[in-house]
């Protein structure tokens, strides 16, 4: 009887952990990835048609982080390949996500817990990501290497210059798509204080990262984190490392002081991956007129988001005006899109649903030229300049 019952015992705890590992993580998802389901903008045939010739890039999402197939169309969520295809995407730039803090905010949070760690295990990662930070961005990298190879070419991966040009031309011949997909990296705490990291980044894909995420670290001041200093001078190393191997530098998240010592040293363009700006939004992540003059200088580009914190509402009204001051105060060609979905953020449109932004930005009185930069254009010369490797500088004459 007590063996019977041991084993009943068993059975049970058996089945409740199934349950766990199969329901929590979806659970948790629909929790912090949600649509507002306030009504959408109406949409004329002027947007539509122009919308199905844009060449759309994204920035910034954070899908990688969870639990699903990227190429089947989920119940929630923001994104995945049929929803890209569905909102005419062409490039989407896909973040990996290594440690948050708990009780995250955006004030000031300290690097001595983590939130991710936990997800981790729930969704049953590989034991080598359930410690390591670097481990969990190459298993991001390679969960998007095993996507793109089920994919049937509807999606591919962008890591060279070349790459654009392909991903582009395929998509002039075809009906819809293909999607193209590069890897980033939200806070470069995953490097665990050795810069050679970047060089293992670097061969497995990623060519894009932003030194902080919502904690300070050994590179940089976070803007939520505690001390909210600049750079390093080990995170000046690392600038230049990702400068020569042609990774992109992206603000996004860095304290004030990190984004000026940035801005004065950057030799190549700089991004605001996913954001607002002050101008519209007051929130103390998003960038000020002289933060975006600083990244218009160095020839890059500001990422406008759609979630409620970077424009203080989730109408895409609201990342019209964002995306207006950027193009008023330094131009059209320093604006884009960086969505954050999939970022533990709540918007009003999903992937799939990205002609509310053309419509918007018809109602802005944009031209169609100029929406054909800010949707695309711009990120796509930002993005394909800066992952080529840079050449050596001069030797400098003896004295």
């Amino acid at each position: 009887m007590k063996r019977r019952l041991a084993w009943g015992a068993l059975g049970l705890l058996a089945a409740a952990a199934i349950g766990f590992f199969a329901l929590a993580p979806g659970i948790v998802e629909r929790s912090m990835n949600r649509i507002d389901g306030k009504p959408p903008i109406a949409v004329s045939d002027e947007a539509r048609a122009l919308h199905a010739t844009l060449a759309i890039v994204d920035l910034h999402s954070d899908t990688l982080m969870w639990d699903r197939d990227l190429l089947s169309r989920a119940d929630r969520g923001h994104e995945d390949l049929p929803r890209m295809e569905d909102g005419n995407v062409a490039l989407q730039v896909f973040s990996s996500v290594t440690k948050t803090p708990k009780g995250q905010n955006y004030d000031a949070n300290g690097a001595d817990s983590d939130n991710i760690t936990a997800l981790v295990i729930a969704q049953l990662q590989p034991v080598r990501t359930w410690t390591s930070l670097l481990q969990r961005s190459l298993y991001h990298g390679e969960k998007l290497d095993r996507a793109v190879a089920r994919a049937g070419g509807r999606l591919q991966k962008v890591a060279a210059p070349g790459d654009f040009d392909r991903l582009l031309a395929q998509r002039q011949r075809a009906e819809t798509g293909p999607v193209g997909a590069m890897l980033s990296v939200e806070g470069l705490q995953n490097l665990e204080g050795d810069l050679a990291n970047l060089d293992r980044l670097h061969a497995a894909g990623f060519r894009m990262a932003g030194l902080t995420h919502f904690f300070d670290n050994d590179l940089a001041g976070s803007m939520h984190g505690i001390d909210k200093g600049g750079l390093t001078a080990k995170g000046r190393a690392a600038i230049r490392r990702m400068e020569a191997l042609g990774m992109i530098v992206d603000i996004a998240h860095c304290s004030h002081a990190c984004v000026a010592d940035i801005l004065a040293i950057a030799r190549r363009p700089v991004v605001s991956s996913h954001g607002g700006v002050q101008a519209t939004c007051k929130v103390n992540r998003n960038l000020s007129d002289a933060e975006i003059r600083g990244v218009a200088r160095t020839g890059g580009v500001v990422g406008i988001g759609y979630w409620d914190a970077a424009i203080c509402d989730t109408s895409p009204r609201a990342a019209a005006r964002a995306m207006k001051h950027v193009r008023d105060l330094v131009g059209i060609e320093h604006v884009a899109l960086g969505s954050d979905y999939d970022g533990a953020t709540t918007v009003r449109f999903d992937a799939g649903q990205l002609v509310q932004v053309t419509q918007a930005l018809l109602d802005e009185g944009f031209t169609h030229d100029e929406i054909r930069a800010a949707m695309g254009g711009n990120a796509l010369r930002v993005l394909q300049a800066g992952i080529a490797p840079m050449e050596p500088a001069p030797m400098e004459p003896a004295s």
